[in-house]
């Protein structure tokens, strides 16, 4: 009983983080782009601090080294993620699926920049080319043959940013490994990331104007409450059950909800060039991480016995 709940928990968090590229996308015709992520952490981070308030005994950062590791996450995670993710996505041809296959580079660039920090690891040649498999992946799903290559090249870029920011965001964060509960960190990063992303959105001179749209409403609450709140929530349920290589799986699967979510909503393409972009993306992930998805198939193979 216990497999089948936390399959059905993987597949709702998969379905809700790939469902908010669709919902990212609706909203930009509504909303400024880095307004738009800044109010939808305006909310989350509210709920997210006020759960670790509820459901921890240590809802605030104290002393330097948790301060640090809240604006590692408030700059990278939430600010610079975000920002570049929303602008990305404000280019007509990148579509829900291609930003979420983009966004699933993110496990691949993490072991790079581990690499950079943590001098020590080192990449066998499998894993080196898992890191090119990667990128390789991203270059298909520019696609520089097609019409659409030139002007959606700075949109896939700033895609990749956002990828990037998270990447280096999560390394940091390890690498400061400060005693401090992850729903806390979320919640104060997330409300410092609203703000830096609200002090951005002022200084390049966004319209302050929002057109309030049931449809607007609707994507902002989407992301809010559902992608943010209650993935969240699921996502630290499932990483206390299940463990980091198998929810970080959810990078591969969240992407066939973008862009099944793009087509039924928005009228985006299915793409054979997303899907191969993502599966070249996918084999260099398990190339990168073959010891720990061998080690962890083992342990199902224990179990089942």
């Amino acid at each position: 009983m216990s497999r089948y709940r936390n399959l059905s928990l993987f597949l709702v968090l998969a379905a809700a983080w790939g469902a908010a590229f669709m919902a990212i996308k609706a909203g930009l015709s509504y909303f400024p782009p880095v307004l738009f992520a800044a109010l939808r952490y305006d909310v989350a981070g509210v709920l997210m601090l006020a759960y670790a308030w509820y459901a921890t005994d240590h809802p605030r950062p104290t002393g330097r080294r948790e301060w640090l590791l809240v604006w590692v996450g408030a700059v990278f995670l939430i600010a610079g993620y975000h920002a570049l993710l929303f602008v990305g996505e404000t280019s007509p041809d990148v579509t829900s699926a291609s930003a979420a296959v983009v966004v699933s580079l993110s496990p691949v660039l993490t072991t790079g920049f581990s690499r950079v920090f943590l001098p020590e690891e080192r990449l066998a040649p499998a894993g080196l080319l898992g890191l090119l498999l990667g990128l390789v992946g991203v270059v298909i799903l520019a696609n520089p043959g097609s019409a659409a290559f030139e002007s959606g090249l700075l949109g896939e870029a700033l895609v990749f940013g956002a990828a990037a920011c998270f990447a280096l965001g999560s390394v940091l964060t390890k690498y400061l490994d400060a005693d401090l509960p992850i729903e806390t960190m979320e919640g104060w990063s997330m409300l410092l990331g609203a703000l830096l992303m609200h002090a951005v959105s002022l200084g390049i001179g966004e319209p302050l104007a929002v057109e309030w749209t049931w449809e607007a409403v609707a994507a902002l609450a989407y992301l809010s409450l559902v992608a943010s709140a209650l993935g969240f929530l699921i996502y630290f349920d499932l990483l206390d059950r299940l463990g980091p290589i198998e929810i970080n799986l959810v990078s591969y699967v969240a992407p066939v909800f973008a862009a099944v979510s793009g087509f039924l909503v928005l009228g985006e393409a299915l793409d054979a060039t997303t899907a191969a972009g993502f599966a070249v993306i996918f084999l260099g992930f398990c190339l990168l991480k073959r010891d720990a998805i061998q080690e962890e198939v083992g342990s199902w193979r224990v179990r089942g016995r």
